[in-house]
């Protein structure tokens, strides 16, 4: 025995790196790969916004260097807007924030706040990450191809999308790699949260992200497949000559197409909207909790209501199943339907308005930290409140007539996700990036990062609304120029987009803090924030196994300033009674 241990090699660089099964280093993955797709998503975005602010006008610098066949003498073709547009959508939502926040936070944090030495199924893990890589990859090879990438909306409706060219395919091909890496991940996280537990971990000991984590499992599990079917039925139109989505009599330029006959356009849009509107609480849920933790260590006292936030999640995930149909008021679905639909649509903002109050009230009577992480999450609260109370018009039949598909949509939808979600998601970064390198972040270069992008985030997203208000479509190519009722409003153009450009400017501080911590950064202790739950009983960076011995716990996860203690806080881990327990 002894000798074959002697003999044993440490895995290389690609067995460590790239082939590993340890749950922490697949988070790490995820969390760099999702970044770098952000990042990329972010700059389309930027592209398109120079387009807004100066329609027709030559792009300095770099629009010389996208070539003729998408900017003529830097000047951006109406195809290449729509191309950007399609393809900031899906990088954003499918490729960037979803996988940081399941695959990032949940892959690197749920196995070690449950008492875990690793996922329940390491080689799954690894080959969810493998499919969720080249499926970005594919998507983002259909920019070289002939005709360039998809430039159907991020939503594909067909029969536009079944008719688009060749970077239609690639995008369908490049979402079943990502639908099937998320399916695997989802099932992954259901088993391990199940049956992985710490000894005394019992379901009302979990942490509130594991919560959060757990429901949004279950929605990817139950929601993908929709999505999953509806991707092989369009591949199916476009290569094999089927007509799932191609409705009878169709004439593009001038000719009638052949493979036409009996398919419904609006069968796409029940399924993908089965799974977009899930896909929304994909984005949120784990938010939610990241802010949780966040907001009960920094209070340090107790989350307000933990077993109503429990509940609340729980009812939205259920509800989140039944409301999708409010995307598709105008096609006609009759007045009952969108009766129902409008009734469930109000009902599910019930528990999102309870969760935001409970984490509103675990603020009061706190001992607040101001740290960055504890800003970020303040700063998610009112963004995310924004964005939900803007939803509501949007979830009533009569109002989302005049609304519909216009910058208002698209000012609600990003407040829930950008300064919303992604603000979470930075808050996450800061807290637990002690515990993933052993080192801090800087609070200095944190605080050059928060306040700019706060500042930016509205300069970009409320004057949408502004302009939704006044009717202006999205997705024109010149922003409303060629529109009598949007000159009024036409000059937030430029205010938005200068606010874009900002806020890209604002992402360095976090860029040079986030690397040059790694070496100079303020060593940080295993329990880096004086926290409660298991993950800051490990090393860190915690090593293969997690913990030396496994951990039994004794206490409910946020028993902060406990009356009769030396300490503000009592861990999980640590034996003893509370007042509550006596």
């Amino acid at each position: 025995m002894g000798e074959s241990h002697a003999h044993h090699q440490e895995p290389g660089f690609w067995g460590r790196y790239w082939f590993s099964v340890d749950h922490k280093v697949i988070g790490i993955q995820y969390s760099v790969t999702a970044l770098l797709f952000l990042f990329f998503g972010f700059s389309l975005m930027m592209l398109m916004r120079w387009q807004l602010a100066f329609p027709g006008e030559a792009l300095p610098l770099i629009g010389s260097l996208m070539g003729d066949s998408r900017m003529p003498g830097g000047i951006m073709l109406p195809e290449f807007y729509n191309q950007l547009g399609a393809m900031h959508g899906t990088i954003m939502v499918f490729l960037g924030v979803v996988p940081l926040a399941v695959g990032g936070f949940g892959n690197f944090v749920v196995p070690l706040q449950i008492g875990a030495p690793d996922m329940a199924f390491p080689r799954l893990n690894m080959m969810s990450y493998h499919l969720y890589f080249w499926g970005g990859v594919v998507m983002l090879a259909s920019f070289f191809v002939p005709g360039g990438a998809a430039q159907s909306g991020w939503t594909s409706y067909p029969p536009l999308s079944n008719i688009a060219g060749s970077g239609q395919t690639w995008w369908v091909v490049g979402m079943l790699f990502l639908i099937m890496s998320s399916l695997l991940g989802a099932i992954n996280f259901i088993v391990t949260i199940v049956q992985l537990r710490a000894p005394g971990l019992d379901f009302w000991k979990l942490p509130f992200f594991v919560w959060a984590q757990f429901v949004t499992s279950f929605l990817l599990l139950l929601a993908f497949p929709a999505l999953q079917a509806a991707g092989l039925m369009q591949l199916m139109d476009r290569l094999a000559g089927t007509s799932f989505f191609m409705p009878e009599g169709l004439v593009v330029a001038g000719e009638v197409l052949a493979n036409t006959g009996g398919g419904s356009p609006i069968l796409w849009q029940h399924l993908f909207w089965f799974l977009a509107h899930p896909e929304v609480y994909v984005l949120i849920l784990p938010a939610l909790g990241i802010v949780g933790e966040v907001v009960a260590n920094n209070t340090r006292k107790p989350l307000w209501g933990y077993k109503l936030l429990v509940y609340s999640v729980l009812f939205v995930g259920f509800m989140s199943f039944i409301v999708w149909a409010h995307h598709m008021f105008i096609t006609g679905m009759g007045t009952m339907m969108s009766a129902f639909f409008q009734t469930t649509t109000m009902i599910i903002s019930i528990p999102s308005v309870v969760i935001l109050t409970c984490l509103l009230l675990s603020l009061w009577g706190g001992s607040i930290r101001f740290n960055t992480p504890m800003l970020f999450a303040l700063a998610f609260l009112p963004m995310f409140g924004i964005g939900g109370l803007t939803g509501l018009p949007l979830g009533l039949a009569s109002t989302d007539i005049h609304l519909h598909d216009t910058y208002y949509v698209i000012g609600h939808f990003h407040y829930v996700v950008a300064p919303g979600t992604i603000f979470a998601l930075f808050a996450g970064v800061y807290y637990w990036y002690p515990k993933a390198t052993g080192r801090y972040l800087s609070e200095r270069l944190g605080r050059l990062h928060f306040w700019p992008s706060f500042i930016f985030m509205n300069g970009i997203f409320f004057p949408m609304l502004i302009q939704g208000m006044h009717g202006v479509q999205r997705r024109l190519f010149d922003g409303g120029e060629i529109y009598a009722h949007a000159q009024e409003v036409l000059h937030l153009n430029k205010v938005m987009s200068m606010s874009a450009w900002g806020l890209a400017i604002a992402q360095i501080p976090f860029i040079i803090n986030f690397f040059l911590s790694l070496k100079r950064g303020a060593s940080a202790p295993d329990n880096a924030w004086q926290a409660t739950t298991l993950e800051w009983l490990a090393p860190s960076p915690p090593p293969h196994g997690n913990f030396a011995e496994v951990p039994t716990v004794y206490h409910a996860p946020y028993e902060y300033s406990v009356p009769g203690r030396a300490d503000d806080f009592l861990p999980q881990f640590v034996p003893g009674e509370t007042p509550s327990e006596a």
